[in-house]
């Protein structure tokens, strides 16, 4: 289908640079803007017309953080992002890409640490994956009928186990030869080449391995030297690219060792880092404060330039039974979710009493480092086959049955495994302090996490949500900061730092924009419901949806999504959107 003059008439302005929005005419014509008018275009003959009047019209939104990397081969329309006006997703985070490697491999890496059912992703790899290594794979992209734009990082988890195979790359004490590094720093100038926006990397040692194989060792690169690290961050460095990575957020000394990193202490290249993850957190009030105090040192008086994704929403946890990721951040909750595949072998521990007692005792203990709050008073159960449980939280139910609330929770997980459905609220809660963040020079709005844990989380439309919370403290009479600011850091901003074309509504640049009406910017984007997703044979994901808010979505100069309407060929028969190589590839 050719692209077809697109008038976008009436709305309010935002042109993604912080400028002041204002009521202008656009015109799009062969997948550009062609004119931006104060005043009334006349349409020529078969334009199509939006009619944006009340509405806002701003640049596609940018999601720096998602695990789409096998979904998109089977679902490349990316619906729920599409539909809440995201036209460009980042691909290759937290060190895990399928660039190259087997399709088993790859599965093993993704499932466990990102909450993706196993057997559909090894099962869409297997069908799907036709490239070896980031030039095939970039390329690849021409042929897949895309929704939004992607790009992607260099996930150094998929090039040092491809280099070493997977079990060497899993193995404490075995670093690559010297033979082995050259081929690894080989394979990330060569996904630098083919345009990819940097490496990723991530030492965090609860991200843990699906599979049967290496269940529960840590990622491949979790046992990477620093020397090792160091070397291919020096790649990106020298490149002018990015280095994304999620340090040991327990222990909190890494992040240290990061910013050092980044720090160009005025006499050498400052290395782009973009770091997970700055948030308000319920477990320590106080973390955010030090992260904005050190995003100032680092950035400002030793010549970094570090970046903390920020989640520009209130962070919410559900989970079924005990598959949370965040158990996995002390021992005797990760020797649970160890036995994943097992359930009986899982009920019997959990009826252990010394095991019992190490949960307990882990769970409870103050000088452990935990971002987990671990308090059952926060957390409530949702569904239950014993329905008399329901809407009580943990603790009131150990009330009732006079006992402790470690024990209330085991007792239910082992009676009822996944059927215990429970909610919890992890930071972000706390709307100045979330708007102190977002106003931070050190944040950047991201850590969606688009595409993974699909039954924990539900950020798909975080852009939106984050607008709704500028609005409503505007209204409110105390702005947390202007509307023009709050669309630059969800596109320009992003688009800028990462090098990507994107982000900005520009004569003569890329037509990605949306049309949004503000008057349905409500408490009906908080709504959560569980949608099954036909191409992971229908596993039930969580999603927040209000399709009236997203008047339409335009993608490369051609309407893609109306209202939650897809046009008929968006994710078939043709793409709209395309891979976009960083600035400069």
């Amino acid at each position: 289908m050719s692209k077809a003059n697109i008038l976008v008439r009436g709305g309010l302005f935002f042109d993604g640079a912080g400028s002041k929005a204002a009521p202008r005419d656009v015109l799009i014509e062969g997948g550009k803007i062609r004119e931006i008018s104060e005043r009334p275009i006349p349409p020529a003959e078969g334009t199509e017309m939006i009619d944006a009047t009340g509405c806002w019209v701003t640049p596609g939104f940018i999601d720096i953080h998602t695990h789409y990397d096998g979904e998109v081969e089977a679902l490349p329309a990316l619906p729920e992002s599409l539909r809440h006006g995201v036209t460009t997703v980042f691909l290759g985070s937290c060190s895990l890409a399928v660039a190259m490697g087997t399709a088993e491999d790859l599965a093993d890496q993704f499932t466990r640490v990102e909450g993706i059912p196993r057997d559909r992703l090894l099962e869409i790899l297997s069908a799907k994956k036709t490239w070896d290594g980031y030039p095939a794979y970039v390329d690849h992209f021409d042929r897949v009928p895309l929704g939004p734009n992607v790009t992607s990082f260099v996930g150094y988890s998929a090039v040092r186990s491809c280099v070493m195979g997977l079990e060497r790359s899993l193995t404490a004490g075995e670093n690559p030869t010297r033979e082995e590094m050259g081929r690894i720093t080989s394979l990330v100038e060569e996904g630098l080449d083919a345009g990819c926006l940097g490496v990723s990397t991530n030492t965090l040692y609860w991200d843990k391995m699906g599979g049967e194989r290496f269940n529960s060792r840590c990622l491949p690169c979790t046992y990477a030297t620093w020397g090792e690290m160091a070397e291919i961050v020096q790649i990106a460095r020298r490149r002018g690219r990015v280095y994304q990575t999620i340090p040991n957020i327990s222990t909190k000394y890494e992040l240290l060792f990061v910013a050092f990193l980044s720090a160009g202490f005025f006499v050498r290249k400052a290395l782009k880092t973009s770091l997970v993850s700055m948030m308000d957190i319920r477990s320590n009030r106080q973390i955010y404060r030090v992260l904005q105090a050190l995003g100032f040192v680092f950035n400002r008086l030793m010549g970094g330039n570090f970046r903390y994704q920020a989640l520009p929403t209130p962070f919410d946890l559900y989970a079924d039974g005990m598959d949370l990721v965040v158990f996995e951040e002390f021992g005797a909750g990760a020797a649970s979710l160890h036995l994943q595949y097992d359930p009986a072998a899982r009920k019997t521990l959990i009826n252990e009493p010394s095991y019992r007692s190490w949960f307990k005792r882990q769970w409870m203990n103050p000088f452990l480092p935990k971002v987990f709050h671990r308090n059952f008073g926060m957390a409530s159960v949702l569904d239950c086959p014993d329905s008399t449980v329901v809407g009580m939280s943990f603790a009131e139910i150990a009330k009732t049955r006079g006992q402790h609330a470690v024990d209330t929770f085991l007792d239910l997980v082992s009676e009822h495994g996944t059927k215990l459905r429970w909610y919890t609220m992890m930071g972000n809660d706390r709307k100045d302090v979330l708007g102190s963040i977002l106003n931070t020079p050190s944040a950047m709005v991201g850590f969606s996490d688009a595409g993974a844990h699909l039954r924990n989380m539900a950020y798909y439309n975080f852009a939106l949500r984050m607008l709704k919370l500028v609005q409503d403290t505007r209204l409110a009479g105390h702005p947390i900061m202007p509307l023009e600011k709050a669309v630059w850091k969800l596109t320009g901003e992003l688009a800028d730092w990462f090098g990507i074309d994107a982000g900005h509504l520009e004569v003569g640049r890329r037509a990605d924009l949306v049309v949004i009406d503000p008057s349905k910017l409500d408490d009906s984007l908080e709504a959560i419901h569980e949608e099954p997703v036909v191409a992971l044979g229908g596993y039930r994901r969580l999603v927040r949806r209000n399709d009236d808010t997203v008047r339409a979505v335009v993608i490369n100069g051609k309407i893609a999504c109306e209202r939650g309407a897809f046009r008929p060929e968006v994710g078939r028969e043709q793409g709209y959107g395309q891979f976009l190589r960083a600035a400069s590839a």
